[in-house]
């Protein structure tokens, strides 16, 4: 059984959430949708929007299921042509097969897999594509691993390279996997912005949370690849898994 309680307590910061957080390319969420067009997507645990706007901007149809209130108040806010329901990857309101696709961004690592496996596989038509989409950091840039460290990130993203998601279960075909780069533009503010989106920040004590902050002055502050400048390349990896429901 999976422990939500990080995965539920992004609600609290949804608008800066929905403000810091890293886009997805283009590229990645055409090839997640598999050639795909004007399909009938399922965006699950949606957040705020992120993929749910760049899934529509494509053309397609987009339905959004979010379990956090918080994280779908953000979301009608700020997404025209979609209406978040509630729900989770374990129980989603949906009649079966008919979704042509169900996306899930940098959210996958949260579930409950083989309730979850089943649930997604109920609400795709057969031959449907289920794609989990990460934008994970590129820690071999030195900066940014120490970024990393100083906010506790502990990424499950970096594993998923390794293959610990081998298969979605015995509903789906074998996985294929791909990886695209890209980069977010942040000031120093915003990059602070972004690290206190992040769940270890938002259920940190106090102390912990004012550490965070000094050592991550300190790191703008000295490292040559930061030091002085207005804004900051932060630098994705952004992996997609992509299968068929058989």
């Amino acid at each position: 059984m999976v422990d939500h309680t990080h995965a539920l307590s992004f609600g609290a910061a949804a608008s800066d959430y929905d403000r810091f957080r890293p886009r997805y390319p283009e590229a990645a969420v055409r090839w997640a949708l598999d050639g795909l067009s004007r399909a009938r997507v399922v965006d699950l645990a949606a957040g705020t929007g992120i993929l749910t706007r760049a899934a529509l901007t494509l053309g397609h149809h987009v339905v959004p299921v979010e379990p956090d209130p918080g994280m779908r108040a953000q979301l009608a806010a700020g997404t025209a042509g979609a209406t978040a329901l509630a729900g989770s990857a374990e129980a989603m309101p949906l009649p079966d097969s008919t979704a042509d696709a169900v996306l899930v961004g940098t959210a996958y690592h949260w579930f409950d897999r083989e309730p979850a496996h089943a649930e997604i596989a109920r609400v795709l038509r057969p031959g449907g594509t289920f794609a989990p989409i990460w934008n994970i950091r590129d820690d071999s840039v030195d900066w940014v691993a120490e970024l990393g460290r100083i906010a506790h990130f502990g990424d499950k993203s970096a594993r998923l390279v390794a293959g610990e998601y081998p298969d979605f279960g015995p509903a789906f075909d074998a996985v294929e996997q791909r990886e695209f780069t890209h980069r977010t533009t942040l000031t120093p503010a915003e990059l602070l912005g972004m690290v206190r989106t992040r769940s270890y920040w938002l259920t940190a004590a106090t102390g912990d949370q004012r550490q965070v902050e000094r050592e991550l002055s300190e790191l703008l502050d000295t490292h040559p690849a930061l030091v002085g400048r207005d804004t900051i390349d932060l630098p994705y990896r952004t992996l997609v898994l992509r299968a068929r429901r058989r």
